[in-house]
């Protein structure tokens, strides 16, 4: 059986991610990552997703990146945006935030000897995040490749992200086809301890209107 490692955050894209690599026939271990969001109580909705959808091993990396700060989701003098999506890159990109999971998962994908990682990340319903575009997906996989020992023997690695060009209605029916319990699932940005979410923040905006776009109520608790 061929080991795939999926970056899972606890939210509805990368739930949806680990149920694809599932269903394609993958052993999948499941790599979150403990950098200080304010949002932690996704950490709890990644341990309850992994094992809902047997998840073959769940690892939580944890590492500090409030020492650096420079975004709203790891500094918690800066607000959270309520005010809709803006075109601009916005205060909640947690710089090299990818960077550093896809090279975590680089690693453990090395130790495994898996030549496969999987990423839910979305260049369609997204925040303008500039490490979510499909070329830089390209260039990290082309790094990859040259920066490994997996990658030198010929060991070729690829990163899957099967949602990249699909909407948010697309994945949520994906999702739903392939058996994920989205009532575990964690995506606001400044969700309480009990996952519960504001409602009006960019990710729960995007998040409601594709269920709404699927005549479908949002099966997580709002406090908002």
């Amino acid at each position: 059986m061929k080991k795939a490692v999926v970056l899972l955050s606890g939210g509805l894209d990368s739930a949806t991610v680990l149920a694809i690599a599932r269903d394609q026939g993958y052993q999948c271990y499941a790599l979150s990552v403990d950098y200080g969001q304010r949002h932690r109580s996704e950490l709890a909705a990644a341990q309850k997703v992994a094992q809902s959808l047997g998840a073959h091993r769940h690892q939580i990396i944890k590492l500090d990146l409030t020492a650096f700060g420079g975004s709203a989701l790891t500094d918690q003098a800066i607000e959270i945006p309520i005010a809709g999506e803006k075109t601009e890159i916005p205060i909640t990109y947690v710089p090299a935030r990818n960077t550093i999971m896809l090279s975590l998962s680089l690693a453990w994908a090395e130790t495994l000897e898996s030549q496969d990682i999987f990423a839910g990340v979305n260049a369609v319903d997204y925040s303008g995040y500039p490490d979510c575009r499909p070329e830089y997906i390209q260039a990290f996989e082309q790094m990859a490749n040259l920066a490994t020992k997996a990658g030198i023997e010929g060991k070729k690695l690829t990163i899957h992200t099967p949602l990249m060009h699909l909407s948010k209605k697309d994945i949520i029916q994906t999702g739903l086809a392939l058996g994920v319990d989205y009532s575990l699932t964690v995506s606001c940005y400044q969700a309480n301890e009990a996952g519960r979410a504001c409602g009006v923040c960019d990710s729960c905006r995007i998040r409601k209107a594709g269920f709404a776009a699927m005549g479908k109520i949002d099966p997580v608790s709002y406090f908002a």
